[in-house]
């Protein structure tokens, strides 16, 4: 499909730069196609299920992904550059979105942090090494570091940054507060390098009030990557290319999930990256079996849902993959139309932003 179908006008002030306070009270467009648009609050979900429902997680941590550093050639000048990883290949290598990436060649080595600061004696004091071992297209590399496994995820922590998403990042600087607000209360699984954002709405509270209501909770893990934020630069949705995340589903899981269906439940996914992971793992008859390994799943509008009944999500920027996806769950005429009305009425916007419920466009 063409891309431009997707674009649609939001004002820069629509782009919320903090979240709500506290986190269960920001508002939910309620959009079932072919009825009415419902205003209500995140913290009317429970009332908005059945008993017997199941809410699906994403448990990922988000870890401090954005790193800084210094590029060194022998007899050359350092040059600054900045990687933001993305996906880990191996306990000591991780691909990266790199700047400036024109810059940088297979071979360089580059030096992150370097004046101890944070390390414990496990770790190098002078800073975290790297080698670039390939480039690719879009500022990516593939860094091979001379620390692996837990001793790497402990420098990561030490010398990295907060990744929050650039159209944040841009307009004030990351802060403490970012720390708490930009990481679910469930997190529990390191490796994410941006926040499942749908889940930043649950707070304990709101959590038991679920249990309270007979709403099973499920827990999946799809680690995020950077590839989230990348902008769809292609004409045509068949010419852009999904980067690669890690998800992994149990077994014990799949069971769980497939009884929901068996009994007339729903499958609620909290958030795009827990749809995604549900419909990687998803059969043709909708049967969920269990998930380990990578998945690049694109969804654009043609695409036959199989996991999932109903979709919490938040609202996303014009153009994006995320916009895609919940035209192709709701409808794009459904979507365009709520859309332009939470433009309207001053609902808040992307990570930090409020939430809608979406339920699927009826098959003709």
């Amino acid at each position: 499909m063409r891309v431009d179908l997707f674009d649609f006008d939001l004002p820069d002030d629509a782009i919320a730069l903090r979240p709500a306070s506290p986190r269960d009270a920001s508002r939910l467009l309620v959009v079932r196609p072919g009825e009415p648009l419902a205003d209500r609050g995140v913290r009317d979900l429970a009332s908005l299920l059945t008993p017997g429902d199941a809410l699906v997680f994403n448990d990922t941590r988000v870890i401090p992904a954005r790193l800084s550093g210094t590029r060194h050639r022998p007899g050359g000048s350092g040059q600054r550059c900045e990687a933001m990883l993305h996906l880990r290949e191996a306990p000591d290598r991780w691909r990266a979105f790199a700047r400036p990436a024109k810059r940088l060649a297979p071979g360089d080595r580059i030096r992150f942090g370097g004046d101890g600061e944070g390390f414990s004696e496990v770790c190098a004091l002078a800073g975290l090494d790297a080698t670039v071992e390939e480039k690719g297209e879009g500022g990516e590399i593939l860094l091979r570091f001379d620390l692996s496994g837990p001793a790497l995820d402990e420098a990561i922590a030490a010398l990295g940054a907060l990744p929050l998403p650039p159209y944040i990042a841009g307009k004030r600087p990351t802060d403490a507060q970012d720390t708490t607000d930009y990481q679910t209360v469930y997190a529990r699984e390191p490796g994410a390098v941006a926040a499942p954002t749908a889940g930043l709405h649950f707070s304990d509270a709101l959590l038991a009030g679920i249990d309270a209501a007979g709403i099973e909770r499920i827990h999946v893990t799809l680690h995020v990557g950077a590839g989230t934020f990348m902008p769809v630069k292609a004409e045509d949705t068949e010419a852009h290319r999904m980067h690669a995340e890690i998800g992994i589903l149990e077994a014990a899981t799949a069971a769980r999930l497939n009884a929901v269906r068996a009994r007339g439940n729903r499958i609620v996914a909290v958030g795009t990256t827990a749809l995604r992971l549900l419909e990687s793992a998803a059969a043709p008859d909708g049967t969920i079996h269990p998930f380990s390994g990578a998945t690049d799943i694109f969804i654009t509008p043609g695409y036959r849902f199989r996991a999932v009944d109903a979709l919490v999500t938040n609202f996303h920027l014009p153009r994006s993959t995320l916009f895609m996806l919940v035209s192709a769950f709701s409808g794009l005429d459904t979507m365009r139309a709520a859309y332009a009305h939470a433009i309207t009425s001053g609902y808040r916007f992307y990570s930090y932003g409020d939430a809608s419920l979406l339920f699927p466009e009826r098959a003709e």
